[in-house]
């Protein structure tokens, strides 16, 4: 698998792939914010939405491929605000059905942590729910449980679920703290 770091225009033209990705993904049980089923024309549609923050340096996104196929995904989301500019959110990590449990997940966040890094980020925070696979992947890549807020966000069935916030010192914070 390539991992690839697309541009607004790369994004664009990937947007139908991508579309496909997010669909599974929320179809498959997982709170990414989305509702099931996902129209696969609103799932690109998004993906061309956030074009426009890839362009503008407020999002930087990357795709592995499997062949010429997205196998999986994830972001990295730059807050605008003067005071908070040393840290990041990763956001979107997902792992097509078929690819999971061969490492991509740990690869895609590792990619993420790296890239911030090299930008001066030096605490990565997210979000996920509470009980997910997901949270395993978080603990075992060193990420610190916060805590949790109950119903924060409804499942892709609609149902209120609590959603456990992480966090992780990167290069100078991790060094000194």
């Amino acid at each position: 698998m390539r991992v690839v770091r697309l541009d607004a225009p790369r994004l664009l033209a990937e947007a139908g792939e991508l579309a496909g990705l997010l669909a599974e993904t929320v179809d498959g049980g997982a709170s990414v914010g989305f509702l099931a089923p996902l129209d696969t024309a609103e799932a690109a549609a998004w993906w061309r939405e956030r074009a426009a923050a890839v362009a503008a340096g407020e999002l930087t996104v990357w795709v592995a491929y499997d062949g010429r196929r997205p196998a999986g995904t994830v972001g990295l989301a730059l807050p605008g605000k003067p005071n908070s500019r040393h840290r990041a959110e990763v956001v979107k990590l997902m792992v097509r059905r078929d690819a999971r449990g061969r490492g991509l997940g740990r690869t895609l966040l590792t990619t993420a942590e790296r890239a911030a890094e090299a930008s001066g980020i030096t605490l990565l925070h997210l979000d996920t729910e509470s009980g997910s696979p997901a949270e395993h992947l978080y603990r075992s890549a060193g990420w610190t449980r916060a805590g949790a807020i109950p119903d924060y966000a409804a499942d892709p069935h609609g149902v209120l679920r609590p959603t456990t916030l992480y966090y992780k010192r990167i290069g100078a914070a991790r060094a000194a703290g």
